[in-house]
């Protein structure tokens, strides 16, 4: 079933294009580069009459209900909560090690912290995950995993209810140019990361699957060494948006995965 929404591509530039987190020292507070709001044509999954394939499309969506329920406060849930993760990617996607090293927790409410990320993007460049597979490994371990099949892969789930506002929604990989990509840099207080900013593009085939529940996770792809999809993703601000009790909320996980 289509439906429709409205996300916000990148401005395609010859300038450096950059998001500035926590500017003067205030969490959350974030300056942003220029975005054209676009409305776009989103297909919903949920019906069967289209699937998606981790291999050909970097994305798979998967049931896995979860021990944990309450993400905030104490940091008492996260090994729990990190091999419940380690055991879905071997199962679901053939993972021999993985190493989960970021959790965040994103609600769609003017004062929190993290809000959704409501840039068309992908996480890493090559650059920008080159360099983070050395922060997290070393120098030397580092090149062990350059040697063989490795890739870093988000693992995104509702947390407490049902995702009725702001979804997460992706590009079918097939339907993206190389022209489409853009560097961003990601300046924080204390370092500088690198993503993929997207531009438009009408033949993009968006997708998302409707009515997330905590028991469902979307496993994706954000980058591979030996260029297996990543997935360009975006919340979506739904054309027929759900009046919900509460602001949507969600937990999204960065992994680095080694394959055999």
């Amino acid at each position: 079933m289509q439906a429709s929404a409205t996300v916000n591509y990148h401005k395609k530039s010859t300038k450096t294009q950059a998001f500035h987190f926590d500017v003067d020292g205030i969490i959350g507070n974030l300056v942003a580069p220029e975005l054209i709001p676009t409305k776009v044509n989103v297909l919903d999954l949920r019906d069967g009459a289209s699937k998606v394939n981790f291999n050909k499309d970097g994305i798979t969506f998967e049931n896995q209900a979860s021990q944990i329920t309450d993400f905030e406060g104490s940091t008492d849930w996260k090994k729990t909560y990190d091999d419940e993760l380690s055991d879905l990617l071997k199962n679901k996607i053939n993972a021999q090690d993985v190493i989960i090293f970021d959790h965040t927790v994103r609600i769609d409410d003017p004062n929190a912290e993290r809000k959704p990320a409501r840039n068309v993007h992908n996480d890493y460049s090559r650059q920008g995950a080159e360099r983070r597979l050395v922060d997290i490994l070393g120098e030397e371990q580092a090149r062990t995993y350059q040697e063989g099949h490795y890739g870093f892969v988000n693992v995104w789930r509702p947390v407490e209810n049902i995702i009725k506002t702001s979804p997460l929604g992706f590009i079918r990989p097939s339907s993206m140019t190389t022209q489409d990509w853009m560097t961003i840099e990601l300046i924080y207080p204390d370092r500088v990361g690198q993503i993929l900013g997207v531009a438009a593009n009408d033949d993009h085939n968006w997708f998302y699957l409707s009515q997330m529940t905590p028991d469902e996770v979307a496993i994706f792809n954000i980058y591979d060494n030996k260029e297996r999809p990543h997935l360009a993703h975006s919340a979506l601000d739904m054309d027929d948006r759900e009046n919900a009790p509460a602001p949507r909320k969600s937990i999204e996980s960065r992994t680095l995965v080694r394959y055999s």
